[in-house]
């Protein structure tokens, strides 16, 4: 946790990009019955009754000191679909020595994925382009994509799209303005909040760490 804390607390430097990195599933919800159109002073109207058309899945990253972002969709997120992402994000940093790409421990989210995926020489390439940083086990908090993520919930994933095509056209959309736009996230949780205000975990590991106890 603390690695990544002071990972986020580093100044800008864009020969070492810090990039957070996700996948978030997406299901395909539909209508069975038609929903009442909207009219004047009144809400969209419709029916409990839905139908399931499976199911996709977003992969997103952002880099929260500059607002930049980067998201696709795809019907599955197997090594496959991460190493075309990452090609793609190695692609948006091309002046990058190398990007830091801050995930989970998922067993997708290695170099291995990229020697599945492609001939050994573009493998290596491409893993020399990131330092992978990974979050603690059941610490997804700890990752700034998940604010993102809430964000595109809040604005466009918490209602029915029946298909994955336009939930493509409308989350890319999305994240095309916020892209445009510079939405930045502010972490403001740093190391030192840590020790103090997770002190008793602290503790547990080493008594003398009570000294961080805040008072």
């Amino acid at each position: 946790m603390e690695q990544i804390l002071a990972l986020y607390a580093l100044p800008y430097d864009p020969a070492y990009p810090v990039v957070c990195y996700d996948e978030r599933p997406c299901f395909l919800i539909g209508d069975q019955i038609e929903p009442i159109a909207m009219q004047t002073g009144q809400i969209r109207k419709e029916h409990y009754a839905y139908e399931k058309n499976g199911s996709c899945a977003l992969l997103a990253a952002i880099e929260p000191l500059t607002g930049h972002r980067v998201a696709q969709v795809h019907s599955h997120r197997t090594k496959k679909e991460y190493t075309l992402f990452c090609q793609t994000l190695a692609a948006e940093f091309p002046q990058a020595k190398q990007i830091r790409l801050v995930q989970d421990n998922l067993n997708t989210h290695d170099a291995s994925a990229f020697y599945e995926s492609l001939p050994a020489d573009q493998a290596q390439a491409l893993a020399e382009r990131f330092d992978f940083c990974y979050t603690p086990k059941s610490a997804s908090w700890l990752n700034m994509i998940e604010i993102e993520f809430s964000a595109l919930t809040r604005l466009c994933l918490d209602r029915r799209i029946p298909t994955q095509e336009r939930l493509e056209h409308e989350i890319l959309s999305l994240v095309a303005i916020r892209r445009e736009n510079k939405i930045k996230i502010t972490w403001q949780f740093s190391v030192h909040s840590a020790r103090s205000k997770l002190n008793s975990h602290y503790v547990k590991v080493q008594s003398d760490n009570q000294k961080f106890k805040e008072t």
